[in-house]
C-alpha cells in the first residue's frame, strides 16, 4: 500500500503542487515567524547583557508625586561619592538622559524621535567614558561641546569641529561636534540617535545641577555583585532603588520577549489563517483524486485490500506530501526570517547582528503542523475512499451525496450559523471586552456553518447570475453558470477559501474606515486652530517656545495647553491651563450654559458629561486644593466658582482653568501642545512663519488640520496595509483552490467538452466558459466573505462605541466594490491554465474518454 501511495503522489504531480504550494506557505510562514522571533530575541538578550558588562549594580533616583504624576528627584553628587568610597566598589559613574534631537545639513531631524536621546559624558581619571569607543575626536568637556553616535554623524554628514544644532525642550540650541563614538545603545540600534553633552550641561537640561537620574557601579576584583549591592544599599537616599547588572540585562531581556512574542503571536495567528484556507484546498484535492481513482480504489478491494488499507493508501499519499512540503516550507521559513529582519532595516529599525537561530523546537513545529495539517485534510476524502462498495464504485465513475446526508449536513450548518449569529449579536449588545470575546467565537461559529452551508447556498445564489450570464455570453456564459452548481461540495469548498480571506479583509476593512471617519469628524467638530505645535519626542515644551509662538508673524490666537494636577471635591483631577482670551478661538467649546470669558476671572470651566455626573452647574462652588510644584507637602486650599459649563471636546480635558491661575503653582509649566490660528488660515507662508519662530528647530512638529488627522487615521490605515499583506497570502491560496477546482472539472468533463467541440463550440468560447465558471465561484466566495465581513464590522463597532465620539458605522463601498472586482480578477488568472487547457484538447480523443 505504500508502494502505491507513492506511485499515486508522482502520478498527479500537477495537480499534487498546488497542495504542496498550500502548505509550503503556511508552514514557511510558521518556521519564518519561530526563527525570525528567536534570532531578534538572542540578538536583543546579547546586547542587552553586553551593555551591562562590567556593571555590578544600578542605582535608580527616587521619584516623588508631582500632584498625580511623577517626578526624579535625582541622585546628588554628593551621594555618588559616598558610593565610590564604599568597600568593594572599584568605581561609580552618574548619569542622566532625555530627548535630544539632531539636525541634518537641511534642517530635518536624524532618526526616529521616540528614540532620540541626549545623555552625559561621564570620564574617568583617564579621560575616557568606558560605555563609549571614540573613532574620532574625544568626548565633550565643555559647554559648547558635544559628541555624536557615528551612524548619526554619518546621515547628518558631520566631521569633528562642525556645528551641530541640537534641540531638546526648550529653543533649538549649536554646538561643536568634539568626537564621534560607536555604542551597543538598543534606541540607537533601533534607528535613533545618541548625543553626549558636558555632564553638567545635561544635568541643566534634563534634570537639575548637581544631581543624576541613575549611577552605575563596578565591582573590584573578587567582589561580587551582590556584595557591592549590600554596601551602596546603606548609602542611597530615601526611595532610590539598586539592583544588580544583571537582574537588570535579565528584566530587559524578558520585556524584549514579552514584546517579541505578541509579534509572535500575530504572524502566527496569520500563518494560522493561511493553513485553515489551505485545508479547504488540501480536502479539495484529495476528494478530487479519490474520485478520478474511484475504480482503482474499488478493483483494489475486489482483490482483497480492506477499507483500513485503502483509508490508510490515501493517508500515507497525504503523508508523503505533507512531509515534502513542510520540508520546503521550512527553508522558504528561513529566507522569510531573513527577509523580515531585512524589511525592519530598510525601514530605520537597525537591529543588532547576531547569527541566524534555528532552533530545535522551530523544526519540529514545522514539520508537524505540515503534516498534521495535510492528514487531517485528507481524512474525510480517504474516509469516503474506504466506504465506497467495490461493485458500486466500478459501476459509477461519481459518488453522489444522498438527500439524507445533504439534509444531515444543512442542518448542522444552520444551527451552526445560527449559533455563531446569536453570539455575534449577543457580543455587540455586551460592548467592550467581554463583548468582543463574546463576538471572537460567535465569529468562528458563524465562518464555520457558513462554511457547511456553502453547498447549498451555492444554487439559488448563482441562479441569481444565470439569466445575465446567458444574455452577455450566449452558450458560455449559460454552462458556465450550470457547470459552477453541478458539484455543490467542490464549488462550496473552493469559494469557501475566498470567504475566510475576504471576510477578514472586509470586517479589517469596515473597522479601519469607520474609525477614521470618527477621527476626522472629531478633529473636524473639535478643533477651531489652523496648526498644532508639539515635541517630536512627545516630551512637555518650554515656555519659551510658547513665547516664541505668540510672537510669530501671522499669528490671530495662540493657546498652550498645559496638564496641570488639581484636587477637586477630594479627587485628583487633570485640568487643561489654556489662554483665557484666545482658547475659544482655537477650540469649539460651545458652552451649555454660563461664559468662557469668566476664565479670565479666574473661574473654572466644566464639561457638561462630568458636570452632569457631579450634579454640578454654572454658579457652584468647588473646593480645591493646589500642590505647589506637585508637591503634596506645599498644598493650598481654595474655592473655585463654575463659570460655565461646555460640550464635550475630545482635544481638551473635562476641567479648564486660566494658565494665569495655575502659574504661582507650577513653576515648570508642562506644555503638551500649542494651539494657533493664523490670519488667512492654513498656508505655505503660514507655515514657514512659525517654522522660523521656533528657529527652524528639528525637535518641534508643527501640523495642520489634515496632517492632525493623518497623526491618527494614517496609524489605522497603515495598520490597514500591513493585515492586508499579511491576509494576502491566504488569498494566494484561495487562488490555487481555484485553479485545482477547474484543472479536475476539466478533467472530469473532457469527454463533454469534445462533443461541445464537435457540434461547434470553439475553441475562444470553451475558454471563455471555463473563465466564466471560475469567475462566478470567486464572486460567490467573494460576496458571503463581505456580507459576514460587514456583520462582523459592525458587531466590534458596536463595542467600541461607547468610548469613541461621533461613532457612526461606515460602509466603504468603493473598497468592497474593489474587492469584488478583485475576486473576479482571481477567477480570471485562476483558470488561465485550466481554460488553455480544455480549448487545446483532441475533440476525437476527448469523446473516446471514459
Amino acid at each position: 500500500m505504500f508502494r502505491t501511495a507513492l506511485r499515486n503522489v508522482l502520478a498527479h504531480k500537477a495537480r499534487l503542487l498546488m497542495t504542496v504550494l498550500a502548505v509550503v506557505l503556511g508552514v514557511a510562514f510558521v518556521s519564518g515567524t519561530l526563527v525570525f522571533t528567536d534570532t531578534l530575541g538572542n540578538a536583543f538578550r546579547k546586547q542587552t547583557a553586553k551593555s551591562f558588562d562590567g556593571t555590578a549594580v544600578v542605582i535608580s533616583s527616587p521619584t516623588s508625586n508631582s500632584g498625580g504624576g511623577m517626578s526624579q528627584d535625582g541622585l546628588a553628587d554628593a551621594t555618588l561619592k559616598k558610593i565610590q568610597g564604599a568597600e568593594g566598589v572599584a568605581g561609580a559613574v552618574g548619569r542622566v538622559s532625555g530627548f535630544a534631537g539632531v539636525a541634518d545639513q537641511k534642517g530635518k531631524l536624524i532618526g526616529s524621535s521616540w528614540s532620540n536621546t541626549g545623555a552625559n559624558f561621564a570620564p574617568g581619571k583617564d579621560g575616557e567614558d568606558t560605555s563609549y569607543d571614540f573613532t574620532r575626536g574625544e568626548g565633550p568637556v565643555k559647554a559648547d561641546q558635544i559628541a555624536l553616535d557615528r551612524k548619526t554623524a554619518e546621515k547628518g554628514e558631520y566631521e569633528v569641529g562642525d556645528t551641530v544644532r541640537v534641540s531638546t525642550s526648550g529653543p533649538v540650541r549649536e554646538f561643536t561636534l568634539s568626537g564621534v563614538f560607536t555604542t551597543e545603545d538598543g534606541q540607537v540600534n533601533a534607528g535613533g540617535s545618541l548625543v553626549l553633552f558636558d555632564t553638567a550641561v545635561a544635568q541643566k537640561l534634563y534634570l537639575k545641577p548637581g544631581h543624576f537620574s541613575e549611577i552605575n557601579v563596578a565591582a573590584a576584583q573578587g567582589v561580587s555583585d551582590q556584595k557591592v549591592l549590600t554596601e551602596v544599599k546603606e548609602l542611597l537616599p530615601k526611595g532610590a532603588k539598586a539592583k544588580t547588572g544583571e537582574a537588570i540585562a535579565d528584566q530587559q531581556a524578558e520585556d524584549i520577549e514579552s514584546g517579541l512574542k505578541n509579534l509572535n503571536t500575530m504572524l502566527l495567528v496569520f500563518a494560522g489563517i493561511a493553513l485553515f484556507v489551505g485545508i479547504f484546498l488540501i480536502a479539495n484535492t484529495f476528494t478530487m483524486l479519490v474520485a478520478q481513482r474511484t475504480k482503482e480504489l474499488a478493483l483494489m478491494r475486489a482483490i482483497g485490500a480492506s477499507r483500513r488499507q485503502v483509508k490508510s493508501s490515501v493517508i500515507m499519499e497525504a503523508t508523503v506530501v505533507g512531509t515534502i512540503a513542510s520540508a520546503l516550507g521550512f527553508l522558504l521559513g528561513l529566507g522569510l526570517a531573513v527577509g523580515l529582519r531585512s524589511a525592519l532595516s530598510s525601514f530605520g529599525a537597525e537591529l543588532p547582528a547576531g547569527a541566524l537561530i534555528v532552533a530545535p523546537g522551530s523544526v519540529l513545529a514545522a514539520f508537524v503542523v505540515g503534516v498534521l495539517i495535510t492528514v487531517l485534510a485528507a481524512w474525510l476524502p480517504a474516509r469516503r475512499a474506504a466506504r465506497i462498495a467495490p461493485m458500486a464504485a466500478m459501476g459509477s465513475a461519481h459518488a453522489v451525496a444522498t438527500a439524507k446526508s445533504l439534509l444531515v449536513r444543512n442542518t448542522i450548518g444552520g444551527v451552526i450559523t445560527l449559533a455563531g449569529a446569536i453570539g455575534i449579536v449577543s457580543g455587540a449588545a455586551t460592548g467592550g471586552g467581554q463583548g468582543r470575546m463574546l463576538i471572537g467565537g460567535g465569529a468562528f461559529l458563524a465562518l464555520i456553518g457558513v462554511i457547511v452551508l456553502i453547498p447549498l447556498l451555492s444554487r439559488p445564489v448563482i441562479a441569481l447570475v444565470r439569466p445575465s450570464l446567458s444574455r452577455l455570453f450566449g452558450v458560455s456564459g449559460k454552462l458556465a453558470a450550470q457547470n459552477a452548481v453541478r458539484n455543490p461540495r467542490r464549488t462550496g469548498a473552493t469559494a469557501s477559501a475566498l470567504a475566510i480571506g475576504l471576510t477578514l479583509v472586509t470586517g479589517l476593512t469596515v473597522i479601519g474606515v469607520t474609525l477614521s471617519h470618527a477621527i476626522d469628524k472629531a478633529t473636524t467638530d473639535n478643533v477651531r486652530a489652523d496648526y498644532m505645535v508639539t515635541m517630536a519626542s512627545g516630551n512637555t515644551m518650554d515656555a519659551s517656545v510658547l513665547a516664541a509662538l505668540e510672537k510669530a508673524e501671522g499669528v490671530k490666537a495662540v493657546s498652550g495647553q498645559q496638564a496641570f494636577f488639581l484636587k477637586i471635591d477630594g479627587e485628583e483631577r487633570i485640568v487643561s491651563a489654556v489662554d483665557a482670551a484666545d482658547a475659544p478661538e482655537v477650540f469649539r467649546l460651545d458652552t451649555v450654559s454660563g461664559s468662557l470669558a469668566t476664565l479670565g476671572e479666574g473661574r473654572i470651566a466644566v464639561a457638561e458629561k462630568t458636570a452632569k455626573e457631579n450634579g454640578w452647574k454654572t454658579g457652584d462652588t468647588l473646593p480645591v486644593t493646589f500642590h505647589q510644584d506637585g508637591d503634596d507637602r506645599k498644598a493650598e486650599k481654595k474655592k473655585l466658582t463654575i463659570g460655565a459649563v461646555y460640550e464635550e471636546n475630545e482635544f481638551i480635558s473635562p476641567f479648564v482653568l486660566s494658565a494665569s491661575v495655575v502659574a504661582p503653582y507650577d513653576s515648570t509649566p508642562d506644555i503638551q501642545e500649542v494651539w494657533l490660528t493664523m490670519d488667512g488660515g492654513e498656508s505655505a507662508a503660514n507655515e514657514q512663519a512659525l517654522v522660523k519662530a521656533l528657529g527652524n528647530d528639528p525637535g518641534m512638529n508643527i501640523m495642520d488640520k489634515q496632517e492632525l488627522r493623518n497623526s491618527f487615521g494614517g496609524m489605522i490605515n497603515q495598520m490597514l496595509n500591513i493585515m492586508y499583506g499579511l491576509l494576502g497570502m491566504a488569498l494566494i491560496i484561495a487562488v490555487l483552490g481555484v485553479v485545482n477546482t477547474l484543472a479536475m472539472s476539466v478533467f472530469e468533463r473532457q469527454q463533454e467538452i469534445g462533443m461541445l467541440r464537435a457540434i461547434g463550440l470553439d475553441r475562444a468560447r470553451v475558454k471563455r466558459m471555463i473563465r466564466l465558471e471560475a469567475v462566478v465561484i470567486s464572486v460567490f466566495g467573494a460576496l458571503i466573505g463581505i456580507g459576514l465581513g460587514t456583520f462582523l464590522g459592525w458587531a466590534i463597532g458596536e463595542t467600541l462605541k461607547s468610548s469613541i465620539p461621533d461613532y457612526a458605522l461606515v460602509i466603504p463601498w468603493a473598497r468592497i466594490g474593489l474587492f469584488l472586482l478583485l475576486a473576479a480578477a482571481v477567477g480570471v488568472l485562476a483558470a488561465m491554465w485550466p481554460a488553455r487547457s480544455a480549448a487545446r484538447l483532441n475533440m476525437l480523443t476527448a469523446i473516446k474518454t471514459e
